[in-house]
Protein backbone atom coordinates (compact mmCIF):
# COMPACT_ATOMS: atom_id res chain seq x y z
CA UNK A 1 0.00 0.00 0.00
CA UNK A 2 1.47 3.17 -1.13
CA UNK A 3 1.55 6.01 1.65
CA UNK A 4 2.12 9.75 1.46
CA UNK A 5 4.80 11.18 2.63
CA UNK A 6 4.15 15.14 4.21
CA UNK A 7 7.42 16.35 3.98
CA UNK A 8 7.53 15.21 0.14
CA UNK A 9 3.55 16.89 0.43
CA UNK A 10 5.03 20.01 1.38
CA UNK A 11 7.82 20.04 -0.72
CA UNK A 12 5.86 19.29 -3.50
CA UNK A 13 2.88 22.21 -2.63
CA UNK A 14 5.90 25.03 -1.97
CA UNK A 15 7.63 24.05 -5.74
CA UNK A 16 3.88 24.32 -7.31
CA UNK A 17 3.14 27.75 -5.65
CA UNK A 18 6.35 29.13 -7.07
CA UNK A 19 5.51 27.53 -10.76
CA UNK A 20 2.17 29.26 -10.54
CA UNK A 21 3.35 32.69 -9.19
CA UNK A 22 5.82 32.24 -12.34
CA UNK A 23 3.01 31.35 -14.58
CA UNK A 24 0.36 34.13 -13.86
CA UNK A 25 1.90 37.70 -13.64
CA UNK A 26 -1.10 39.34 -14.63
CA UNK A 27 -3.11 37.68 -12.65
CA UNK A 28 -0.86 38.39 -9.70
CA UNK A 29 -0.95 42.36 -10.66
CA UNK A 30 -5.09 42.39 -11.31
CA UNK A 31 -5.56 41.10 -7.89
CA UNK A 32 -3.24 43.61 -6.16
CA UNK A 33 -5.31 46.41 -7.94
CA UNK A 34 -8.35 45.05 -7.16
CA UNK A 35 -7.56 44.81 -3.45
CA UNK A 36 -7.71 48.49 -3.77
CA UNK A 37 -11.60 48.75 -3.68
CA UNK A 38 -13.17 44.84 -3.57
CA UNK A 39 -12.75 43.19 0.13
CA UNK A 40 -10.29 40.38 -0.10
CA UNK A 41 -9.31 41.38 -3.80
CA UNK A 42 -12.26 39.29 -4.94
CA UNK A 43 -16.25 40.41 -5.96
CA UNK A 44 -17.65 37.39 -3.56
CA UNK A 45 -15.38 36.19 -0.63
CA UNK A 46 -14.76 32.06 -1.95
CA UNK A 47 -13.51 33.64 -5.19
CA UNK A 48 -10.30 33.62 -3.00
CA UNK A 49 -10.38 29.90 -2.45
CA UNK A 50 -9.18 28.19 -5.30
CA UNK A 51 -5.64 27.32 -5.25
CA UNK A 52 -2.23 29.42 -5.77
CA UNK A 53 -1.28 32.78 -3.70
CA UNK A 54 -3.89 34.45 -5.61
CA UNK A 55 -7.17 34.09 -8.13
CA UNK A 56 -6.71 33.32 -11.53
CA UNK A 57 -8.22 36.14 -13.96
CA UNK A 58 -10.61 35.02 -16.39
CA UNK A 59 -10.30 36.35 -19.67
CA UNK A 60 -13.01 34.42 -21.64
CA UNK A 61 -14.69 31.17 -21.51
CA UNK A 62 -15.95 29.36 -24.11
CA UNK A 63 -17.93 25.33 -23.74
CA UNK A 64 -15.73 23.61 -21.60
CA UNK A 65 -12.37 25.88 -22.12
CA UNK A 66 -11.36 28.89 -19.50
CA UNK A 67 -8.61 31.23 -20.74
CA UNK A 68 -6.88 33.33 -18.30
CA UNK A 69 -5.53 37.21 -18.72
CA UNK A 70 -2.31 35.57 -19.23
CA UNK A 71 -3.16 33.59 -21.83
CA UNK A 72 -3.35 29.87 -20.26
CA UNK A 73 -6.03 27.59 -21.08
CA UNK A 74 -7.64 25.39 -18.88
CA UNK A 75 -10.05 22.40 -19.03
CA UNK A 76 -13.13 23.36 -16.83
CA UNK A 77 -14.27 20.52 -14.97
CA UNK A 78 -15.80 23.34 -12.39
CA UNK A 79 -18.04 24.86 -14.69
CA UNK A 80 -19.10 27.75 -12.45
CA UNK A 81 -19.65 25.39 -9.43
CA UNK A 82 -22.96 24.07 -11.79
CA UNK A 83 -23.98 27.59 -12.99
CA UNK A 84 -21.88 27.07 -15.92
CA UNK A 85 -23.06 22.96 -16.32
CA UNK A 86 -23.85 23.57 -20.28
CA UNK A 87 -20.55 25.11 -20.75
CA UNK A 88 -19.74 28.66 -21.57
CA UNK A 89 -20.70 31.24 -23.50
CA UNK A 90 -23.53 29.06 -25.10
CA UNK A 91 -24.72 30.54 -28.76
CA UNK A 92 -28.09 30.10 -28.30
CA UNK A 93 -28.35 32.13 -24.81
CA UNK A 94 -26.16 34.33 -26.10
CA UNK A 95 -28.89 35.37 -29.19
CA UNK A 96 -31.67 35.39 -26.63
CA UNK A 97 -30.04 37.67 -24.51
CA UNK A 98 -29.02 39.59 -26.97
CA UNK A 99 -32.82 39.68 -28.62
CA UNK A 100 -34.84 40.45 -25.70
CA UNK A 101 -32.22 43.06 -24.53
CA UNK A 102 -33.28 45.16 -27.37
CA UNK A 103 -36.96 44.52 -26.55
CA UNK A 104 -36.47 45.29 -22.78
CA UNK A 105 -35.13 43.71 -19.61
CA UNK A 106 -37.63 44.40 -16.46
CA UNK A 107 -40.61 45.84 -16.48
CA UNK A 108 -42.55 44.15 -13.08
CA UNK A 109 -45.32 42.18 -15.48
CA UNK A 110 -44.54 38.42 -17.51
CA UNK A 111 -43.08 38.50 -20.78
CA UNK A 112 -44.92 35.59 -23.60
CA UNK A 113 -41.45 32.89 -22.65
CA UNK A 114 -42.48 32.57 -18.99
CA UNK A 115 -45.38 30.16 -20.34
CA UNK A 116 -43.24 28.13 -22.10
CA UNK A 117 -40.98 27.88 -19.69
CA UNK A 118 -43.38 27.00 -16.30
CA UNK A 119 -44.56 24.42 -18.50
CA UNK A 120 -40.98 22.83 -19.62
CA UNK A 121 -40.23 22.98 -15.77
CA UNK A 122 -43.22 20.67 -15.22
CA UNK A 123 -42.59 18.30 -17.61
CA UNK A 124 -38.62 17.88 -16.44
CA UNK A 125 -39.77 17.85 -12.58
CA UNK A 126 -43.22 16.51 -12.58
CA UNK A 127 -44.37 18.86 -10.27
CA UNK A 128 -47.36 21.27 -11.93
CA UNK A 129 -46.88 24.99 -10.64
CA UNK A 130 -43.96 26.95 -10.46
CA UNK A 131 -42.83 29.92 -9.15
CA UNK A 132 -39.55 32.01 -10.43
CA UNK A 133 -36.34 33.65 -8.07
CA UNK A 134 -32.81 35.31 -8.34
CA UNK A 135 -31.04 32.12 -6.94
CA UNK A 136 -31.56 28.48 -5.18
CA UNK A 137 -30.96 30.76 -2.08
CA UNK A 138 -33.97 32.55 -2.78
CA UNK A 139 -36.15 29.98 -4.13
CA UNK A 140 -35.20 27.80 -0.53
CA UNK A 141 -35.84 31.23 1.44
CA UNK A 142 -39.40 31.46 -0.26
CA UNK A 143 -40.20 27.89 0.22
CA UNK A 144 -39.69 27.87 3.96
CA UNK A 145 -41.75 31.05 4.32
CA UNK A 146 -44.69 29.16 2.13
CA UNK A 147 -44.20 26.34 4.23
CA UNK A 148 -44.59 27.87 7.57
CA UNK A 149 -47.44 30.07 6.42
CA UNK A 150 -49.41 26.73 5.20
CA UNK A 151 -48.47 24.52 8.32
CA UNK A 152 -48.26 27.21 11.46
CA UNK A 153 -44.80 25.57 12.50
CA UNK A 154 -41.95 26.92 13.35
CA UNK A 155 -39.07 24.72 12.36
CA UNK A 156 -37.05 23.38 9.34
CA UNK A 157 -35.23 20.01 9.43
CA UNK A 158 -32.06 19.75 7.29
CA UNK A 159 -29.17 17.25 7.31
CA UNK A 160 -25.73 17.61 8.88
CA UNK A 161 -23.63 19.12 6.96
CA UNK A 162 -25.97 19.68 3.94
CA UNK A 163 -26.22 23.24 1.64
CA UNK A 164 -28.93 24.96 0.35
CA UNK A 165 -27.37 28.62 -0.25
CA UNK A 166 -27.09 31.06 1.95
CA UNK A 167 -30.36 30.34 3.85
CA UNK A 168 -29.69 30.97 7.68
CA UNK A 169 -31.60 28.10 8.89
CA UNK A 170 -29.44 25.46 6.77
CA UNK A 171 -26.47 27.05 7.86
CA UNK A 172 -25.79 24.85 10.45
CA UNK A 173 -24.24 21.81 11.94
CA UNK A 174 -25.20 18.79 14.19
CA UNK A 175 -23.29 19.60 17.86
CA UNK A 176 -22.29 16.27 20.36
CA UNK A 177 -25.37 16.30 22.02
CA UNK A 178 -27.36 16.61 18.01
CA UNK A 179 -28.22 20.21 18.59
CA UNK A 180 -28.11 22.75 15.73
CA UNK A 181 -25.45 25.12 15.67
CA UNK A 182 -24.15 27.19 12.99
CA UNK A 183 -22.08 26.02 11.06
CA UNK A 184 -18.17 26.70 11.17
CA UNK A 185 -17.59 29.95 9.01
CA UNK A 186 -21.24 31.22 9.30
CA UNK A 187 -20.99 34.78 9.62
CA UNK A 188 -23.34 36.85 12.08
CA UNK A 189 -25.90 34.31 12.20
CA UNK A 190 -29.07 36.38 13.32
CA UNK A 191 -30.62 33.90 16.07
CA UNK A 192 -29.85 30.71 17.57
CA UNK A 193 -30.33 27.86 15.13
CA UNK A 194 -32.11 25.87 17.57
CA UNK A 195 -34.82 28.12 17.29
CA UNK A 196 -35.02 27.97 13.75
CA UNK A 197 -33.39 24.20 12.56
CA UNK A 198 -33.56 20.75 13.82
CA UNK A 199 -30.54 18.89 12.29
CA UNK A 200 -30.08 15.05 12.14
CA UNK A 201 -27.44 12.70 10.09
CA UNK A 202 -27.83 12.30 6.04
CA UNK A 203 -28.91 8.16 5.66
CA UNK A 204 -30.70 7.89 9.22
CA UNK A 205 -34.21 7.50 8.61
CA UNK A 206 -34.53 6.60 12.43
CA UNK A 207 -33.19 10.16 13.42
CA UNK A 208 -35.77 11.64 10.80
CA UNK A 209 -38.83 10.60 12.83
CA UNK A 210 -38.15 10.44 15.93
CA UNK A 211 -37.17 14.48 14.48
CA UNK A 212 -40.68 14.62 13.27
CA UNK A 213 -42.46 13.11 15.99
CA UNK A 214 -42.80 16.82 17.83
CA UNK A 215 -44.58 18.15 14.95
CA UNK A 216 -43.27 21.55 14.78
CA UNK A 217 -41.31 20.66 11.93
CA UNK A 218 -42.92 22.81 8.74
CA UNK A 219 -40.89 21.21 6.29
CA UNK A 220 -38.00 18.82 5.40
CA UNK A 221 -35.77 20.52 3.02
CA UNK A 222 -33.09 18.08 1.72
CA UNK A 223 -30.82 17.52 -1.11
CA UNK A 224 -31.42 14.24 -2.71
CA UNK A 225 -27.98 13.55 -2.45
CA UNK A 226 -25.08 15.72 -0.31
CA UNK A 227 -23.07 17.48 -2.79
CA UNK A 228 -21.06 20.30 -0.90
CA UNK A 229 -19.43 18.50 1.63
CA UNK A 230 -18.58 16.24 -1.19
CA UNK A 231 -21.18 13.53 -2.82
CA UNK A 232 -22.63 11.56 -0.34
CA UNK A 233 -25.26 9.21 -1.61
CA UNK A 234 -28.69 8.27 0.00
CA UNK A 235 -28.78 4.47 0.87
CA UNK A 236 -31.06 2.18 -0.45
CA UNK A 237 -34.54 2.75 0.87
CA UNK A 238 -33.89 6.05 2.52
CA UNK A 239 -35.68 8.85 -0.07
CA UNK A 240 -39.06 6.20 0.73
CA UNK A 241 -38.68 6.38 3.85
CA UNK A 242 -38.31 10.17 3.93
CA UNK A 243 -41.39 10.37 1.98
CA UNK A 244 -43.37 8.51 4.27
CA UNK A 245 -42.57 10.10 7.54
CA UNK A 246 -43.26 13.60 6.30
CA UNK A 247 -46.44 12.99 5.25
CA UNK A 248 -47.41 11.42 8.44
CA UNK A 249 -46.01 14.04 10.16
CA UNK A 250 -48.07 16.29 7.85
CA UNK A 251 -44.65 17.96 7.30
CA UNK A 252 -43.80 19.11 3.33
CA UNK A 253 -40.75 17.63 1.83
CA UNK A 254 -38.98 19.79 -0.08
CA UNK A 255 -36.25 18.89 -2.39
CA UNK A 256 -33.38 21.08 -3.76
CA UNK A 257 -32.33 19.65 -7.16
CA UNK A 258 -29.85 22.93 -7.69
CA UNK A 259 -26.55 20.51 -7.86
CA UNK A 260 -28.21 17.23 -8.23
CA UNK A 261 -29.82 18.10 -11.58
CA UNK A 262 -26.43 16.25 -12.61
CA UNK A 263 -28.20 12.79 -12.77
CA UNK A 264 -30.66 14.16 -15.28
CA UNK A 265 -33.03 16.53 -17.45
CA UNK A 266 -35.64 16.52 -14.39
CA UNK A 267 -32.56 15.60 -11.63
CA UNK A 268 -32.41 13.13 -8.96
CA UNK A 269 -36.21 13.10 -8.24
CA UNK A 270 -37.46 12.07 -12.28
CA UNK A 271 -34.71 9.84 -12.64
CA UNK A 272 -35.76 8.27 -9.19
CA UNK A 273 -38.88 8.44 -8.87
CA UNK A 274 -39.07 11.50 -5.75
CA UNK A 275 -42.20 12.80 -5.03
CA UNK A 276 -41.65 16.44 -3.17
CA UNK A 277 -44.33 18.47 -1.89
CA UNK A 278 -41.73 21.59 -3.51
CA UNK A 279 -39.09 21.51 -5.40
CA UNK A 280 -36.43 24.22 -6.02
CA UNK A 281 -34.12 24.53 -8.44
CA UNK A 282 -31.12 27.24 -9.96
CA UNK A 283 -28.03 27.54 -11.02
CA UNK A 284 -28.22 25.79 -14.56
CA UNK A 285 -30.98 26.72 -15.35
CA UNK A 286 -30.24 30.16 -17.77
CA UNK A 287 -27.19 28.81 -19.19
CA UNK A 288 -25.07 31.07 -16.50
CA UNK A 289 -27.71 33.57 -16.04
CA UNK A 290 -28.75 33.88 -12.37
CA UNK A 291 -32.06 32.26 -12.48
CA UNK A 292 -34.19 30.12 -9.91
CA UNK A 293 -37.36 28.74 -9.68
CA UNK A 294 -39.39 26.58 -7.36
CA UNK A 295 -42.53 24.28 -8.28
CA UNK A 296 -44.91 22.64 -5.90
CA UNK A 297 -48.07 20.48 -6.60
CA UNK A 298 -51.61 21.24 -7.28
CA UNK A 299 -52.87 20.74 -3.71
CA UNK A 300 -50.61 23.45 -2.49
CA UNK A 301 -51.04 26.29 -4.91
CA UNK A 302 -54.16 25.60 -4.52
CA UNK A 303 -53.92 26.81 -0.37
CA UNK A 304 -51.98 29.21 -1.40
CA UNK A 305 -54.83 31.02 -3.36
CA UNK A 306 -55.69 33.55 -0.93
CA UNK A 307 -51.79 34.34 -0.09
CA UNK A 308 -51.73 35.20 -3.72
CA UNK A 309 -54.54 37.62 -3.84
CA UNK A 310 -53.78 39.63 -0.69
CA UNK A 311 -53.05 42.85 -1.26
CA UNK A 312 -50.17 42.77 1.17
CA UNK A 313 -48.30 40.13 -1.00
CA UNK A 314 -45.22 42.33 -2.06
CA UNK A 315 -44.50 42.62 1.19
CA UNK A 316 -44.41 38.80 2.20
CA UNK A 317 -41.07 38.29 2.11
CA UNK A 318 -41.60 36.37 -1.12
CA UNK A 319 -40.19 37.49 -4.22
CA UNK A 320 -38.33 40.77 -5.54
CA UNK A 321 -38.40 43.40 -7.72
CA UNK A 322 -35.52 41.91 -10.60
CA UNK A 323 -37.59 38.00 -10.19
CA UNK A 324 -38.73 37.01 -13.27
CA UNK A 325 -37.45 39.60 -15.63
CA UNK A 326 -37.76 39.04 -19.44
CA UNK A 327 -33.93 38.77 -20.21
CA UNK A 328 -33.38 35.90 -17.38
CA UNK A 329 -36.52 34.69 -18.83
CA UNK A 330 -35.51 34.83 -22.15
CA UNK A 331 -32.10 32.93 -21.14
CA UNK A 332 -34.11 30.14 -19.20
CA UNK A 333 -35.73 29.61 -22.39
CA UNK A 334 -32.95 29.40 -24.01
CA UNK A 335 -31.23 27.22 -21.93
CA UNK A 336 -34.46 24.41 -21.32
CA UNK A 337 -35.09 23.68 -24.70
CA UNK A 338 -31.54 23.26 -25.47
CA UNK A 339 -29.48 22.30 -22.97
CA UNK A 340 -29.64 19.81 -19.99
CA UNK A 341 -31.55 17.37 -22.53
CA UNK A 342 -31.31 13.51 -22.67
CA UNK A 343 -28.82 14.13 -25.73
CA UNK A 344 -26.71 15.92 -23.39
CA UNK A 345 -26.96 13.50 -20.45
CA UNK A 346 -26.02 10.39 -23.01
CA UNK A 347 -22.61 12.63 -23.52
CA UNK A 348 -22.01 13.93 -20.01
CA UNK A 349 -22.83 11.30 -17.95
CA UNK A 350 -20.16 8.66 -19.52
CA UNK A 351 -17.38 11.09 -19.74
CA UNK A 352 -17.98 11.54 -16.07
CA UNK A 353 -17.98 7.56 -15.46
CA UNK A 354 -14.72 7.94 -17.64
CA UNK A 355 -13.49 9.84 -14.94
CA UNK A 356 -14.59 8.28 -12.32
CA UNK A 357 -13.00 4.68 -13.74
CA UNK A 358 -9.76 6.65 -14.51
CA UNK A 359 -9.06 8.22 -10.67
CA UNK A 360 -10.38 4.84 -9.24
CA UNK A 361 -7.51 2.69 -11.45
CA UNK A 362 -4.83 5.38 -10.13
CA UNK A 363 -5.99 4.49 -6.59
CA UNK A 364 -6.01 0.41 -7.31
CA UNK A 365 -2.69 0.56 -8.81
CA UNK A 366 -0.86 2.54 -5.94
CA UNK A 367 -3.04 0.49 -3.23
CA UNK A 368 -4.62 3.85 -1.44
CA UNK A 369 -7.59 3.88 0.78
CA UNK A 370 -9.23 6.61 -1.37
CA UNK A 371 -12.50 5.99 -3.29
CA UNK A 372 -14.45 7.97 -5.37
CA UNK A 373 -17.93 8.58 -6.21
CA UNK A 374 -20.51 9.71 -8.70
CA UNK A 375 -23.87 10.90 -9.28
CA UNK A 376 -25.01 11.97 -13.28
CA UNK A 377 -22.12 13.36 -14.69
CA UNK A 378 -20.63 14.95 -11.69
CA UNK A 379 -17.68 12.52 -9.80
CA UNK A 380 -15.37 13.14 -7.14
CA UNK A 381 -12.09 11.49 -5.52
CA UNK A 382 -11.65 10.70 -1.62
CA UNK A 383 -8.64 10.77 0.47
CA UNK A 384 -10.80 7.92 2.38
CA UNK A 385 -13.76 5.14 1.77
CA UNK A 386 -17.08 6.23 1.10
CA UNK A 387 -18.86 8.36 3.49
CA UNK A 388 -22.21 7.47 4.47
CA UNK A 389 -23.04 10.99 6.33
CA UNK A 390 -22.20 14.33 6.10
CA UNK A 391 -20.36 14.36 9.40
CA UNK A 392 -18.48 11.44 8.53
CA UNK A 393 -17.38 13.39 4.98
CA UNK A 394 -16.22 16.65 6.90
CA UNK A 395 -14.25 14.91 9.08
CA UNK A 396 -12.38 12.87 6.32
CA UNK A 397 -11.35 16.31 4.29
CA UNK A 398 -7.51 16.55 4.17
CA UNK A 399 -6.72 20.16 3.68
CA UNK A 400 -3.16 19.60 2.57
CA UNK A 401 -3.71 17.30 0.20
CA UNK A 402 -7.08 19.02 -1.04
CA UNK A 403 -4.94 21.96 -1.49
CA UNK A 404 -2.00 20.09 -3.76
CA UNK A 405 -3.95 18.15 -6.03
CA UNK A 406 -5.84 21.62 -7.17
CA UNK A 407 -2.58 23.46 -7.66
CA UNK A 408 -0.93 20.78 -9.29
CA UNK A 409 -3.93 20.14 -11.52
CA UNK A 410 -4.42 23.63 -12.21
CA UNK A 411 -0.68 24.60 -13.00
CA UNK A 412 -1.10 21.75 -15.73
CA UNK A 413 -4.24 23.08 -17.22
CA UNK A 414 -7.39 21.56 -15.01
CA UNK A 415 -9.86 23.07 -13.08
CA UNK A 416 -11.45 21.16 -10.37
CA UNK A 417 -14.15 22.66 -8.56
CA UNK A 418 -13.18 24.95 -5.48
CA UNK A 419 -13.74 23.09 -2.27
CA UNK A 420 -13.71 20.05 -3.19
CA UNK A 421 -11.58 17.26 -5.19
CA UNK A 422 -14.44 17.10 -7.57
CA UNK A 423 -15.62 16.93 -11.50
CA UNK A 424 -18.56 18.33 -13.31
CA UNK A 425 -18.50 17.41 -17.22
CA UNK A 426 -21.04 19.24 -20.20
CA UNK A 427 -21.38 18.22 -23.89
CA UNK A 428 -18.37 20.65 -24.39
CA UNK A 429 -16.00 17.98 -23.09
CA UNK A 430 -13.83 15.37 -24.86
CA UNK A 431 -12.63 12.08 -23.57
CA UNK A 432 -9.02 13.62 -24.11
CA UNK A 433 -9.73 16.06 -21.52
CA UNK A 434 -10.72 13.26 -19.27
CA UNK A 435 -7.68 11.08 -19.86
CA UNK A 436 -5.71 14.17 -19.51
CA UNK A 437 -6.78 14.57 -15.62
CA UNK A 438 -6.08 11.21 -15.48
CA UNK A 439 -2.57 11.58 -16.43
CA UNK A 440 -2.41 14.61 -14.07
CA UNK A 441 -4.06 12.85 -11.13
CA UNK A 442 -1.65 10.20 -11.57
CA UNK A 443 1.49 12.51 -11.37
CA UNK A 444 -0.07 13.98 -8.65
CA UNK A 445 -0.13 10.96 -6.40
CA UNK A 446 3.49 9.78 -7.81
CA UNK A 447 4.45 13.40 -6.36
CA UNK A 448 3.15 12.16 -2.93
CA UNK A 449 4.08 8.98 -2.55
CA UNK A 450 7.26 8.56 -4.62
CA UNK A 451 5.36 5.33 -6.35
Amino acid sequence: MSTIDRDRLRSAFTSEQKAFVAAHPRSAQRFAEARSHLLGGVPMAWMARWPGSFPIFVAEAEGARIVDVDGCTYVDLALGDTGAMCGHALPFVTAAISRQAELGATTMLPSEDVIWVGEALARRFGLPVWQLAMTATDANRFVIRLARHLTGRPKVLVFDWCYHGTVDEALVTMDASGRAVPRSGNAGPPVDPALTTVVVPFNDAGAVAAALQHRDVACVLAEPALTNIGIVLPEPGFHEALRDLTRRAGTFLVIDETHTICTGPGGYTAEHGLAPDFLTIGKAIAGGVPAAAFGMTVAIAERLAVFMEDDDVDVSGVGGTLTGNALTVAAMRAALENALREEDFAIAVPLARRWADGVASVIADRALPWSVQRLGCRAEYWFCPPPRTGAEAAAAVDHELDAFFHLWCLNRGILLTPFHNMALFSPAHLEADVDMHTEVFAGAVRAVTGS
